[in-house]
């Protein structure tokens, strides 16, 4: 009962996770690419979570979820500061 509960979860989780998928591909801007992509990874985050919790393995998993997260908070920073730099550079040529 509990383990087809968790597939249904998982496969929905899938499914809602696509759909921003359509944001990351077509977003008119940098930052509308950046929150599809946000959005993607804290849904592959509870998918991890929820796998290790299906295995009995929950502290692992755990473990691999706060690595992905901090990943990608290091990126989002990195894209902001990149995204920034770009824009200072425009601004200057003016």
């Amino acid at each position: 009962m509990m383990q087809t509960f968790f597939e249904y979860f998982i496969v929905t989780l899938l499914v809602i996770a696509v759909l921003p998928l359509y944001r990351l591909i077509k977003g008119p801007t940098v930052f509308d690419r950046m929150l599809g992509a946000g959005a993607i990874a804290t849904k592959t985050m509870l998918l991890i979570l929820i796998i290790g919790y299906v295995f009995d393995r929950i502290d692992m998993f755990i473990d691999i979820t706060l690595a992905y997260a901090i990943l990608n908070f290091i990126g989002t920073l990195a894209v902001a500061k990149y995204v920034g730099l770009l824009q200072l550079s425009d601004d200057k040529e003016v």
